[in-house]
């Protein structure tokens, strides 16, 4: 059954292999019954997606911290307790809330059975950020030691788990006197994890977006307070630069409801960028009630200036970041990064809509810098359509099949088949050809550049248009029109690992945040790590990625080992490439602290003062003899 699952499972095995697992004996000996903390072990990913060694930000223990603060926010959302202390350090996480603390009978079971909880009863939790149930425990499971503290009322109760193992339990009449609330203290396992360790820059974000959906709710990370009192104002505010700011047009506009928050301005820059958040969850792939917010937008726009704008002239150059609230919100993918709710539509827009017109008629000066930006859009649009028809025209002899592109069959609107849709972008042949033969043909895609593509950086979008194999990239990529027609689930760039490697990577890194920032920020472009040294013993053969990795790798084969250093990925025969692009495929996310950072690195690193790079440079070389 070609293009099936029974075909991906037997893809590259040995057909006796398969045929031995076929064989095997079924019988009441291998039905299992697992019970739920040994199930989240054994099933990690469901769970809680990704593992990783803290190096990403998605990775699983930032997720284990996100659960167990998601709980003492939902406290919070629900009037019980104004602050959470946070500390973390070397790997051992302690979280105390001071909200109604879990009841004391029931503790052993909501930090240990699946689907125990609170979370159901609207009367007890409403808006609820967590897992339903499941967050905790997932924790626990997670944990190498697990400990929780239950205080009500002068009482406690306290339970601890080693990898899912119960080894504590007490409860009696406190000594001295404490707040009502819960203490979560947990180690994430190394025999899950790996070598794992926080990186205090993300822990340091969530902290903060915490603060910005939780207006008046105080966040202590390691002794350093984290509050909001203006919310999503506050976060746009650090994206952009502030309200006074240069780089916006105008003070961001700012909306507060019982179901809904937004905050929107206008910068300079190409494309559009959007933060969005459910119950606090951050959605980075939007859904429904961000498409709702764009539309209500467009419609509080066009009815305070009574013009029919069209969409893109109001959006181009946006800045902006919502957060809706849900008693039953549905999500398209286990990760929740897609909101699915259809019912909001129609309130959302209509809520959004009226509170945009009448921001606007409250900010005069404000609207008519909106309204000038609107105008210079539509110049720019009417500018941008002749050449587009120029390049169509140019390209009609590819309408059929984009150069340089070799596609896969699945991309991201084939729904779950298209879930794993990458592209990766080479250079040269000599790479793409090791790619070719070693991609998975399904869900993997290679774009191949001829060299150094243009320095892009201060040129208008139409240029884009004048350059073929830029244009071919952009049309196969699917991003003409808007970054939500991308094909792809991830962007991978995949260049060798010297400076013409490097430059190559930047030349495309400029490309993207000068026209698609958007793509940048909803995390959909990374960059491909591959080996740069083979250590080849007679029994073993290690691939190393550091010097530092290629000296423990001589060190553990020992004398005779043979040391390869790839200068280029075309030096990676495709029977090799296959296991770097492949389950184990390591990908640095692409990702920028604050929008507002980017115009100042791009125009430092690709502007042209070349003599104030140069002294940075001579400052700064680092001599490695």
């Amino acid at each position: 059954m070609p293009g099936g699952k029974g075909f991906a499972l037997a893809r590259g095995r040995p057909r006796e292999l398969v045929l031995k697992e076929k064989n095997a004996v079924y019988d009441e000996s291998k039905i299992q019954t697992l019970s739920s903390l040994e199930h989240i072990r054994l099933r990690t990913g469901m769970y809680i997606g990704r593992l990783g060694d803290g190096s990403n930000p998605d990775d699983g223990i930032y997720i284990l911290l996100k659960e167990v603060i998601d709980n003492a926010v939902d406290e919070y959302i629900m009037g019980n307790g104004k602050s959470i202390d946070v500390e973390i350090k070397n790997g051992l996480v302690k979280v105390r809330d001071f909200g109604r603390g879990i009841p004391l009978g029931k503790l052993l079971e909501c930090v240990s059975v699946i689907n125990t909880g609170a979370k159901y009863n609207d009367d007890v939790f409403q808006f609820s950020v967590g897992l339903n149930g499941v967050g905790t425990k997932a924790v626990n499971a997670l944990s190498s030691r697990f400990r929780v503290v239950s205080v009500r009322d002068g009482k406690f109760a306290e339970t601890v788990f080693e990898r899912g193992t119960l080894t504590k339990q007490r409860n009696g009449k406190l000594k001295e006197p404490q707040k009502n609330g819960v203490f979560v203290e947990f180690r994430p396992d190394e025999e899950i994890f790996g070598a794992y360790q926080f990186n205090m820059e993300f822990v340091e974000k969530r902290i903060k977006t915490y603060a910005w959906l939780n207006t008046g709710l105080s966040l202590n990370l390691n002794g350093k307070k984290y509050v909001s009192e203006r919310g999503l104002f506050d976060l746009l505010c650090e994206e952009t630069g502030g309200e006074n700011d240069a780089a916006c047009l105008y003070p961001a506009a700012y909306y507060k409801g019982e179901r809904v928050e937004f905050a929107f301005t206008h910068t300079n820059n190409y494309g559009e960028a959007y933060f969005s958040f459910v119950n606090g969850q951050h959605t980075s792939d939007g859904g429904t009630h961000l498409s709702a917010f764009k539309e209500g937008m467009l419609k509080g726009v066009q009815a305070y200036f009574k013009k029919d704008y069209r969409s893109e002239d109001i959006r181009e150059g946006a800045t902006a970041a919502i957060a809706v609230k849900l008693k039953n919100p549905v999500f398209e993918s286990q990760t929740k990064n897609k909101l699915g709710n259809s019912d909001i539509r129609s309130w959302l827009v209509q809520e959004c809509k009226d509170a945009v017109e009448d921001w606007l008629h409250k900010n005069s000066e404000a609207a008519k810098k909106l309204e000038n930006k609107i105008l210079a859009n539509e110049s720019l649009r009417t500018e941008l359509n002749s050449v587009k028809k120029e390049a169509r025209e140019a390209a009609k002899k590819i309408a059929i099949k984009i150069p340089k592109l070799k596609d896969c069959k699945y991309h991201l609107e084939d729904g779950k088949h298209g879930e794993a849709a990458t592209i990766f972008i080479t250079e040269g042949d000599s790479a793409t050809g090791s790619m070719v033969s070693s991609r998975d043909v399904m869900t993997q895609a290679i774009f191949s550049l001829r060299g150094k593509p243009e320095n892009m950086h201060g040129k208008k979008r139409a240029a884009i248009y004048r350059n073929e194999e830029l244009y071919n990239m952009m049309m196969a990529l699917g991003i003409e029109n808007t970054p939500e027609g991308l094909r792809y689930a991830r962007i991978v760039i995949a260049t060798d690992a010297d400076f013409d490697g490097f430059h190559i990577r930047n030349l495309l890194l400029t490309f993207f945040l000068s026209y698609f920032e958007e793509l940048v920020t909803c995390g959909k472009v990374f960059i491909l790590e591959t080996p740069l040294f083979r250590v080849r013993g007679k029994k073993e053969t290690r691939y190393c990625y550091t010097e530092k990795e290629r000296n423990e790798a001589l060190k553990a084969i020992g004398s005779g080992g043979e040391v390869t250093r790839f200068k280029g990925l075309g030096e990676i025969s495709p029977r090799e490439f296959g296991q770097f692009i492949g389950a184990d495929m390591r990908l640095v996310p692409v990702a920028v602290d604050t929008l507002k950072k980017v115009p100042q690195v791009l125009n430092f690193y690709m502007g042209k003062n070349t003599p104030e790079r140069r002294e940075y440079i001579m400052k700064n070389l680092v001599n490695t003899d």
